[in-house]
């Protein structure tokens, strides 16, 4: 496709992409709009909502988040987003012919703030990658018991914090807790944490949501499936290692959350679809599709120090590593009738693939802090240090198009002084 917009080299927004979030501007700071990224621009949807011939779409690009337009369904999308494609790539159409009406919806990214692209009701985190789960069980229980006995038969999952989940650029603080050293006789100690991680995921937002007590079955999932964003779930690793027997995670990974502002969406990653992993057992038929909803988008993660002039890669690992796909994930979370809701966020979990140079967090890359990670210029890393900024790529490439994800980064502050 041609299209009439510029287009920069190397583009995350090509018009192939064309992904979702909700910008403000300078001259209105308070006023947020929905838009789409393309090339360096972002096309102000609230500016051309009168444009689509279907009057709900119009209503939801008035909207200030994109819970409504979420809500509308699969048919509602793809619609709007052959609008958006044809606008952008036929110079008769009404936006490209209305030189005042282009030159206020196409604003440069530069010149954009991006917000929190949907009111997140709900977010799960799952544990879904057999390599980073492998690589954890090995550390804490042993080879013979790497995963637990339930791994392979239903992707595991625990509620986190909606609230604390923030957009890239937010800035968080080293969260502080009680942490416990090995030695029995310890006794546990109030500080900040020591052993500050990053992990590698990625996230869908829920779309259309279910009816109380009525599941989503796995072979319809993706009919609920609206788009997918870079994430970095911050966990603070002494904090958790104390508190998770035997509910599991709480204030080691619920003071915040990254995503990436940019939702792409599944029509755009449909060309990069891979076959699902080989799961063996196979599991229950309310588990099973047979549609390949694995995708090859290529991930990494780099660290920039204060002292840095740039920041140095880690990692790169791959989404098509995941064990459980997102359609086993929603169908699974709502099996037993609960309902999901426009907006609800689901993360996978962590992303690591079988190579060292691909895993997904610092637990692994540093093997539970008995060795370091070169970042470059004479700067290594066990874990995370306060003004370290954590910054997440990601994107997927073939045949000349790529389409990207933007970033998800954020800076640690020094936790807060806390007086008793």
């Amino acid at each position: 496709m041609s299209c009439w917009v510029d287009v920069p080299a190397g583009s995350d927004f090509p018009i192939q992409n064309l992904p979702y979030g909700v910008i403000s501007t300078a001259d209105a700071p308070s006023v947020r709009r929905i838009a789409v990224a393309i090339g360096a621009h972002a096309l102000d949807l609230a500016a051309t909502a009168h444009l689509f011939t279907d009057a709900a779409v119009q209503a939801a690009f008035a909207q200030p988040t994109l819970n409504q337009f979420m809500s509308l369904g699969r048919a509602a999308w793809s619609s709007a987003r052959a609008e958006i494609t044809a606008w952008l790539t036929s110079t008769a159409s009404a936006l490209h012919s209305d030189a005042a009406l282009r030159a206020r919806a196409l604003i440069p990214l530069a010149h954009v703030t991006m917000h929190m692209p949907a009111q997140i009701g709900d977010y799960t985190d799952f544990y879904s990658s057999i390599d980073h789960a492998t690589n954890v069980g090995i550390m804490f229980r042993g080879r013979e018991n790497a995963l637990m006995p339930n791994w392979k038969h239903l992707p595991v999952g625990y509620h986190g914090r909606a609230s604390s989940i923030v957009v890239s650029g937010t800035p968080l603080r080293r969260p502080c807790g009680q942490t416990k050293a090995d030695d029995e006789k310890a006794v546990p100690v109030y500080e900040p944490s020591k052993t500050l991680d990053f992990e590698l995921e990625m996230a869908f937002f829920v779309g259309a949501g279910n009816k109380l007590g009525e599941p989503i079955p796995a072979t319809r999932a993706h009919e609920h499936i609206f788009g997918m964003v870079l994430m970095n779930d911050w966990s603070a690793r002494d904090i958790q290692k104390w508190e998770y027997v035997p509910l599991g995670p709480f204030l080691g990974k619920n003071f915040g959350t990254t995503i990436s502002p940019w939702v792409v969406t599944m029509d755009a990653l449909a060309p990069f679809a891979v076959p699902n992993a080989v799961q063996d057992p196979q599991p229950l038929p309310y588990l099973r599709h047979d549609d390949a909803y694995t995708f090859d988008i290529k991930l990494e993660v780099a660290i920039k120090g204060e002292n840095m002039a740039a920041p140095g890669v880690v990692t790169r690992s791959n989404f098509r590593h995941m064990y459980w796909t997102m359609k086993q994930q929603l169908a699974h979370h709502s099996v037993n009738g609960c309902n999901m809701q426009p907006g609800d966020l689901l993360a996978s979990g962590t992303i690591s693939g079988p190579e060292e140079s691909s895993f997904g967090s610092m637990l692994e890359l540093s093997w539970k802090g008995t060795r370091t990670i070169d970042l470059g210029g004479g700067e290594v890393r066990k874990f995370i240090k306060d003004n370290d900024e954590v910054i997440i790529r990601g994107h997927c490439e073939a045949n000349g198009v790529r389409i990207g994800f933007g970033e998800a980064s954020g800076k640690i502050l020094p936790a807060t002084p806390m007086q008793f």
